[in-house]
């Protein structure tokens, strides 16, 4: 396989990775333990799907630059600032439409300014910054570096901490911002700006594999480049939660290795199927959908989430699934797959007719 073939692999692995983050983001009322976040530290399903779409925009990163070259131009500069600030812009936008559904347009004051979207744009911009100005040998030393000098901040400063007044990365991000412009159903914002410097590692670890990737000149070593980062860095990051215990909220090190390694692994297996033994079809085709407009859907499905909310029409989908379905966890799974599917109606469309909108 030529190298500077499109792999098929990569927008399916994306388009899964959006569909997931859709799902799990809105099971309804009582849904299964492993579709919802843990409670502190540990690790279910959910948690690996915010992590999973950084590290493929890492991956898409490397490869997106590679056609266009990574030296610096003023040009290049301000469409990455344009696209950091919009995304910014859309995060803050999502979280003004959910207050003012309920009834706080103009009360700016309670605005919360970090989610997604913005630690996206954040881990984006620098990451992007790096490509063009980074010796790409200290690539993976950085990406080190960054967990180290996060893991030092949340051991010196009881990160693991859910006493808020004690919490270094909640005492930070509410002096910076306002304790008023954060998150309040956990002990820390799980995207502050603070935490977000052990997510860029997320995004530098699929940095340095696509950078392998692009240099193997067959699909074999197309997915080595896979498996090999993605066994060493699931190695280190279990033996690294004996200290630093996998949490999500506060993306410790543990958390930022594990799910780095599981998604390298997830995508060598992918491009072995997908792009090796040519594996195709509907579910292909499906997930394909996802990943033509990632981000999009993504913005869609939020703003679907609160008018659905807001206008009972989430009660009304989950009524009809219970009155169906007895059993709750399966009524809100169902629940979860509708408002996939809903979203897919909206993307399939431009998938058909090649329309890609690029945020």
């Amino acid at each position: 396989m030529a190298k500077n073939v499109r792999l098929q692999s990569l927008d399916v692995v994306r388009g899964l990775t959006v569909a997931a983050m859709i799902m799990v983001n809105n099971g309804y009322r009582d849904s299964f333990e492993m579709l919802r976040h843990a409670a502190w530290n540990g690790l279910t399903v959910s948690d690996f799907v915010f992590p999973f779409f950084l590290f493929i925009m890492g991956v898409s990163l490397f490869l997106s630059f590679s056609k266009t070259g990574f030296q610096f131009s003023w040009p290049k500069f301000l469409k990455i600032l344009k696209r950091s600030v919009l995304l910014l812009v859309l995060g803050i936008a999502i979280n003004w439409l959910e207050m003012a559904c309920h009834g706080n347009a103009l009360d700016f004051s309670e605005l919360r300014f970090w989610a997604v979207l913005q630690r996206i744009a954040i881990c984006y911009f620098v990451a992007a910054l790096l490509a063009m100005f980074l010796d790409f040998r200290f690539i993976l030393p950085l990406s080190f570096m960054l967990l180290i000098a996060y893991g030092f901040i949340i051991v010196t400063g009881n990160g693991y901490s859910e006493e808020k007044a004690l919490n270094i990365l909640y005492i930070t991000d509410s002096r910076l911002f306002g304790e008023a412009h954060l998150y309040h159903k956990s002990a820390v914002d799980p995207e502050g700006l603070v935490s977000t410097m052990a997510s860029l590692a997320n995004v530098l670890f699929g940095f340095y594999c696509g950078m392998r990737m692009k240099d193997g000149n067959n699909i074999f070593k197309k997915s080595v480049a896979c498996f090999v980062p993605g066994v060493i860095l699931l190695v280190l990051g279990f033996l690294v939660s004996f200290f630093l215990p996998v949490n999500k909220h506060i993306w410790s090190p543990s958390f930022a290795l594990i799910t780095s390694g599981a998604c390298a692994l997830f995508l060598g297996v992918f491009v072995k199927w997908i792009d090796g033994d040519r594996i195709s079809g509907t579910p292909v085709n499906f997930f394909k959908v996802f990943g033509a407009n990632a981000l999009l859907l993504y913005i869609t499905s939020e703003i679907m989430a609160i008018f659905f909310g807001f206008w009972g029409v989430s009660d009304a989908i989950f009524r009809f699934w219970s009155a169906i379905i007895s059993v709750p966890p399966v009524a809100s799974l169902f629940y979860a797959f509708t408002f996939v599917f809903l979203n897919w109606i909206i993307g399939y469309p431009l998938w058909r007719k090649h329309i890609f909108i690029k945020l």
